[in-house]
């Protein structure tokens, strides 16, 4: 598979790994709390992990040309592949600001959150929904280099005489399961008196022909968390 399947790790997860993933990810930079610059910028790295800023801590008073020199620091001394922007805050007028900014300057690959149009970057985008084909999910993102987030995780679609409730679904084990190759997913239906509820997830072998399908639509390369997705490896991880 050429698609390029990073795995989020944090500082404490690289230490301990017994083993680490073909390609990981350094989760995360943050916005520090104590300056205008940024906190938990790494030493050094594993070859070609690729580095991660979140909004984990949000952004207030923080200087964009600080910000830039501190990640051009890191990606050049330990090499990194490029910058995953994973902004999940409500955008605001200094996180457009940075975004906008570290598009134009930045001199290394990037991709950023939906929510930001970063014009000549990437898009990193949530999973693919268990509702959702592939194509018609990506298609909105046509002509821009796409990340695509991966995860086993589904959803518990509720069906009621007022409209459809969407919630997460975590669970996989179902009594009577059925399988759609079209989504990559699998379900059970659940009766209700009031209400049909579907539960919904993937299992490994289907998010594996999920990212067969998103690399012929040209998904470049996928982000997911180390901790789901490298505890029990399968074709589509290799440590």
């Amino acid at each position: 598979m050429a698609i390029r399947q990073y795995l989020a790790m944090t500082a404490a997860e690289m230490t301990q790994a017994g083993s680490l993933p073909r390609h990981a990810a350094w989760m995360a930079c943050h916005f520090s709390p104590y300056s205008t610059g940024l906190t938990n910028l790494p030493e050094r790295l594993p070859p070609e992990t690729l580095l991660i800023l979140n909004d984990r801590t949000p952004i207030h008073g923080h200087e964009p040309q600080r910000i830039l020199r501190e990640l051009e620091t890191v990606l050049h001394r330990c090499r990194c592949p490029g910058l995953l922007v994973d902004f999940q805050n409500p955008p605001c007028q200094e996180s457009l600001e940075l975004a906008d900014y570290l598009a134009r300057q930045l001199d290394a690959p990037m991709a950023i959150s939906p929510e930001y149009s970063a014009e000549g970057r990437g898009v990193f985008l949530p999973p693919v929904p268990t509702d959702r084909k592939a194509a018609d999910y990506l298609k909105k993102w046509a002509g821009r280099e796409i990340w695509l987030e991966e995860a086993l995780e589904g959803q518990n679609i509720t069906l009621t005489g007022q409209g459809a409730l969407f919630t997460a679904n975590r669970r996989q084990d179902f009594d009577l399961v059925h399988a759609d190759g079209g989504l990559h997913c699998h379900y059970s239906i659940e009766e209700q008196p009031e209400a049909v509820v579907f539960h919904t997830w993937r299992t490994r072998e289907d998010l594996a022909q999920l990212l067969e399908e998103a690399e012929a639509l040209g998904v470049k390369q996928t982000v997911g968390l180390y901790q789901e997705l490298f505890s029990a490896p399968s074709p589509a991880f290799s440590p």
